[in-house]
């Protein structure tokens, strides 16, 4: 008997539509596959099987009296730092672990309106801080892929770690997540999956639990090209109530996926060509390049001169935000409430954000706090938002000779659960990443080679602001000649 949860969102919006299969017949595999396989892999944190049900059984109401919506029907995993109405969300993290939004976020409730259906919610990093997925309060998330000759349990990236597992996994038809500094497109380059960083201010922030808040943005991270500009499509759109989303038409991004990029100009900067890069890394770098080449793009040698100051310049700007917004936490207005008989409020607050946070967020919101004191503030933080600038020259000034940016998603392939790289090395994870979080252009990751291990690399694409549409005609082109889907990977689940 096939497995339908194989399928991708295009394939399931057909067979559904032709009424091969129903809502409830799917939503229904999905929800067998998570009591199967989330124990092994803990890429969920809570489930809501009624709710999905009951959703399915509305979907093929309307299936049947052909008042089908974009997406209906279709099962989807939404990462815990998206509020939604009723059903709790945590940010894996035990400060709010009993936290129920009383509203949806506008992300999750345009999907909805959409079609969707909620199949629970995904472990992350705690409050999205993290490369791995092994920080969060409810343990950390196994990556479904492992190497061709160990059987050691990989990380899947993150901090959206558990959306690319249950995608990985067919445990969902596709997530959403949010990425900060490559927390979409990292784990997607570990999970062998398709995830995009759409511009900032194309979806809406209203609902996603702030991490730092000029650089998160929502994103869908799916199995193919196609279904990712389906899921965007749905996700994105003007937010009045956001003072960060843009007022720019959602055009259908679907719709130039198989037009050819002739003519088209291709960036590669010299300054990702980092010394000690694994060379498999360079040699899918390159193979991507010369696929280019032979669909009649021309690549270009291109340079970003201050590359090398963009992973230091995120990371104080990253914690500086961090700390603002995690003051909120007090144990007074909601979430965990630690406190004895006699304590000040000051015993109130320490008590609840010693035991409330884990020790990366707790590490963040103090280097946070650090460049931003007196004293610090002019030579870290407002130092950093300079460099931000220059950044994001280097990027204009690139886009006037070339229509996309060519590089590797990550500097390597997934590693072992129970490895324990240093902070430094954990955050070099996000070298190629955190420049599009930076200067807020569209940067999406695609799986493009394996290395000797059997473990899947990932290909990253940047273009200029609100041009996704012009990112997913180059990354379908790409994909079609790669034929990823074609490889067999090792998996940890049966």
């Amino acid at each position: 008997m096939e497995d339908i949860t194989n399928y991708t969102i295009e394939e399931l919006k057909n067979k559904l539509s032709k009424k091969e299969i129903s809502a409830t017949e799917l939503t229904k595999a999905y929800l067998d596959n998570i009591k199967k396989n989330n124990p092994e892999l803990n890429a969920y944190i809570s489930v809501t099987e009624d709710k999905a049900l009951q959703s399915a059984t509305n979907s093929d109401k309307r299936i049947n009296n052909g008042e089908a919506r974009p997406l209906e029907g279709i099962p989807l995993g939404i990462k815990d730092n998206f509020c939604t109405k009723d059903i709790k969300t945590t940010c894996a993290s035990h400060i709010l672990d009993n936290f129920i939004p009383p509203y949806e976020s506008t992300v999750t409730r345009n999907l909805w309106n959409n079609g969707a259906i909620l199949l629970g919610k995904l472990n992350m990093d705690e409050f999205a801080m993290g490369s791995s997925n092994t920080t969060s309060f409810y343990g950390p998330t196994k990556n479904p892929i492992i190497a061709k000759d160990n059987n050691s349990p990989l990380v899947p990236g993150g901090s959206s770690g558990g959306s690319a597992s249950a995608v990985c996994a067919n445990l969902c038809a596709a997530a959403i997540g949010s990425d900060t500094g490559g927390s979409i497109r990292q784990p997607a380059s570990f999970t062998a999956l398709t995830g995009i960083k759409p511009t900032y201010g194309r979806c809406s922030r209203l609902g996603l639990i702030a991490f730092a808040s000029s650089l998160d943005q929502a994103a869908p991270i799916t199995k193919t090209v196609t279904d990712n500009a389906l899921m965007l499509n749905a996700m994105a759109g003007y937010d009045p109530n956001d003072s960060t989303s843009k007022k720019i038409d959602v055009e259908d991004f679907t719709k130039n996926l198989n037009k050819n990029i002739k003519g088209l100009k291709i960036g590669i900067p010299k300054e990702y060509q980092l010394e000690g890069i694994d060379t498999e890394i360079t040699k899918t770098w390159k193979n991507a390049a010369n696929i280019l080449k032979s669909l009649g793009a021309e690549v270009i040698d291109i340079s970003l001169p201050h590359t090398e100051y963009a992973a230091p310049t995120y990371y104080i700007i990253s914690t500086a935000e961090a700390s603002s917004n995690l003051s909120r936490y007090d144990g007074v207005r909601y979430g965990l409430r630690v406190t004895e008989e006699g304590d000040s409020l000051n015993d109130l607050y320490i008590r609840t954000r010693s035991e409330g946070f884990g020790d990366e967020v707790k590490r963040r919101i103090m280097v946070g706090t650090y460049v931003l004191s007196s004293g610090y503030y002019d030579a870290y933080y407002k130092k950093a938002q300079k460099l931000r600038r220059l950044i994001t020259e280097d990027f204009n000034s690139a886009f006037n000779k070339v229509d996309a940016i060519l590089t590797p998603t990550t500097p390597n392939a997934a590693f072992a659960v129970n490895e324990k790289p240093t902070n430094l090395e954990m955050y070099h994870n996000d070298i190629f990443t955190v420049s599009a979080n930076l200067t807020g252009l569209p940067a999406i990751s695609i799986p493009a080679g394996v290395n000797k291990k059997n473990l899947p690399l990932g290909i990253q694409l940047i273009s200029p602001l609100f041009s996704e549409t012009l990112l997913y005609q180059i990354a379908r082109n790409l994909e079609k000649e790669l034929e990823f889907s074609n490889l067999e990977l090792n998996k940890l689940i049966s």
